[in-house]
Formats: C-alpha cells, structure tokens, sequence
C-alpha cells in the first residue's frame, strides 16, 4: 500500500490507456533532458494514475534511445512512488509462450552506451552503491501476481529478464547464450529503467507481455504480423489486470 501517486509506464502495444478519464497533461523539464513525453495525469477505474508511454505517444523512439534518466526522473518530480511497468517482450523458456502474461523477479543487464544512473557528474560527493539483489519491489510483485490468480490470467510468477541493446532483434545463437544465462524472457527496455527506479527509491516491478518466440524457438523468422496479434492477447490480459492492482496498491 501506497499514499504516493501511481505511474504506468505504457510498452509496445500500450501506448495509451483506453479507461483513462484524462485531467490534464503536464509537459515536465528535467536535468536530464525531456521525457518521452508529457505525463498524462487522470482518474483509472475510481484512482488517480499518470500514464507515460515509453515510447513516446505516437511509438517514434527506439529502445536504445529512450531517455529513461528524464522519464524515472519526472516521475519521481511528479511524487510518483510506485511505477508498474509494462514491456513486450520474447519468450525463451518453453513456459514463457507467445500471448502469455509474466511478472519477472530477476533481470540480467546486457546493454551498452546507454546512460545507466544518475550518481555521476560534478555534484557526486562520493562513490554511491545501491543495491539489486532483487531488483524488483516484492510486495508489487505480489499485487501483480495474486491479481492474476484471482482474475484466472495464468501469469507466470517469476523468471528472468534479459535486457537487450536492440532495435535489432538477437540472433538465434545469443538467445542460446541468454537461455545458458539463466534468462526467460528477453526485452530492450528493462535496463536502466529498472535500476534508475531503484536508485530514486520507487516501488517499482515490470509485467512483461510475451509478444513472440525468441530467435531460434520457432520455426522460420519472426514477423510483425505475429507480435501484434501476440501483442493484442497479452495487452488484453494487462487491462484486466491494472484495475485490481491499482487498487490494491493504494491506500483507502
């Protein structure tokens, strides 16, 4: 439970929430440059909620080049506590199958020349060290998961992510190596996003929408046309889900 306000970041196929009763947009400036784009601010199903699409509004910037520092960022400015994440992602592992809803518990960080933290620059006293032995907050994943039993959703309660460069998709040969890792899913977006949210302190946990087999789990190439039929399974699985766990994150 929660008496700070509730973010959603919004993935692939989410890049607006359809109940959401829209009070006002607020364009934010942060040190870190602007966010993907204005926070939509509104009333969810009886709870106030902000809304921020990843991807920008009309889903124009890539994963490597999302400004994740300004989004975690104007959140937190906007007194946000608790984001729950929403990411389309491949399936590795046999239980993570195209359609399905999961709720990661752990994250393997495989990106590059990205901006990972803000403990950096002049105004740094010191060397900073945060922890990420369990990366994503417990009691959230919790609410994501018990929502999911309750509503017959079949989520799969844990697993491990991998965060990818991209754009490109991996070669079959990396996903081996992912698979090797000890990874379940694999995405572009999970790093830094995750680990900036810890270091600002936010609840913060990921509910991740199988969009299509990884490379080399299916036969012949993965194609757009498959992730969006995916994609509509899975986001219509999350939209069921949001309303339970908003409101058992907040407090009466």
């Amino acid at each position: 439970m929660s008496d700070g306000r509730l973010a959603i970041i919004g993935g692939t196929g989410l890049t607006r929430l359809k109940d959401l009763e829209i009070t006002h947009r607020q364009v934010m400036h942060t040190p870190y440059g602007e966010p993907s784009g204005p926070l939509t601010f509104g009333q969810y199903h009886g709870h106030e909620v902000i809304f921020l699409p990843r991807h920008g509004a009309q889903h124009t910037i890539p994963p490597h080049q999302v400004n994740y520092r300004a989004n975690i960022w104007a959140l937190r400015d906007a007194g946000v506590d608790t984001v729950l994440a929403i990411a389309a992602v491949g399936g590795i592992t046999q239980k993570m199958a195209p359609g399905m809803i999961a709720v990661p518990d752990q994250i393997i960080d495989y990106t590059w020349s990205r901006f990972h933290t803000f403990f950096e620059g002049d105004d740094m006293k010191g060397v900073t060290h945060v922890d990420m032995t369990f990366p994503y907050h417990e009691d959230l994943r919790q609410a994501l998961i018990h929502a999911s039993r309750e509503l017959e959703l079949g989520a799969v309660e844990r697993g491990t992510y991998a965060a990818t460069q991209g754009p490109r998709l991996e070669t079959a040969a990396e996903i081996d190596r992912l698979e090797r890792d000890g990874c379940d899913l694999v995405g572009m977006t999970g790093m830094p996003e995750t680990a900036l949210a810890r270091e600002l302190d936010l609840r913060y946990a990921c509910c991740a929408v199988v969009a299509n087999w990884a490379a080399g789990r299916s036969d012949g190439t993965i194609t757009m046309e498959e992730i969006g039929r995916n994609l509509e399974t899975g986001m219509a699985r999350v939209k069921q889900l949001l309303p339970l766990v908003i409101e058992r994150c907040r407090v009466p």
